[in-house]
């Protein structure tokens, strides 16, 4: 089955939402109200969520509590991913104190930076290796993932040696410039400051389409 990308980051985002709507109690919910608290149109809603199969009732709605479990069923790994992060400055730092990367889904297994005063010693209960041991580390611990919190000009370097390990398959990419990876491994960006601009336009553009 082939799915867009968008269709899974709002698959994402309806989780966290029924997630919070059960918190509360919530037993039933619209596709017009969730399509109002995260800013879609219901009628993506529906579209999205009929993809995966009908399991709303028309003039009814979603049980909230059914719809959060079907969408974990949809969005479950099948497996706990093995995590290595490079670049343990601020914002690697801030990533591993985020509660959000205390997934059951995934595990970090190793970290990677130069600065001598963080390699050789655990951070957050996480050891912290030299970069250059990439290879040997991530092909021992078979770590599949890689997130790049480093500066650009060192991303490509810790990519090749990644890609050394033959245990890589996919990238998060925390920083900018474009990165050379055999088709195989999937790369996706996260650029704050791309999603800035963008905010900034639809603000400066109230009569611009969002989404």
């Amino acid at each position: 089955m082939r799915v867009a990308e968008p269709t899974i980051e709002r698959l994402v985002q309806y989780h966290r939402l029924l997630e919070t709507l059960k918190d509360e109690g919530h037993r039933v919910v619209s596709s017009q109200q969730i399509g109002d608290l995260l800013g879609f149109k219901a009628s993506q809603v529906r579209k999205d969520l009929s993809y995966f199969g009908e399991i709303g009732k028309r003039g009814v709605g979603y049980h909230v509590e059914r719809l959060c479990d079907h969408i974990v069923e949809i969005l479950s790994s099948p497996k706990i991913w093995r995590i290595a992060m490079a670049g343990v400055g601020n914002m690697g730092t801030a990533l591993l104190l985020n509660p959000a990367f205390r997934s059951p889904k995934v595990r970090f297994e190793a970290l990677f930076d130069i600065d001598p005063r963080k390699t050789g010693r655990d951070i957050s209960g996480i050891h912290c290796w030299h970069f250059t041991e990439i290879p040997s580390v991530m092909s021992e611990k078979e770590i599949e993932v890689l997130i790049l919190a480093v500066p650009a000009h060192a991303a490509q370097r810790c990519v090749d040696l990644a890609i050394a390990s033959k245990a890589l398959r996919g990238v998060l990419a925390l920083t900018q410039g474009s990165l050379v990876v055999p088709e195989e491994i999937l790369v996706v960006r996260v650029d704050i400051m791309a999603e800035l601009e963008k905010l900034l336009f639809f603000m400066k553009q109230p009569e611009a389409v969002w989404g």
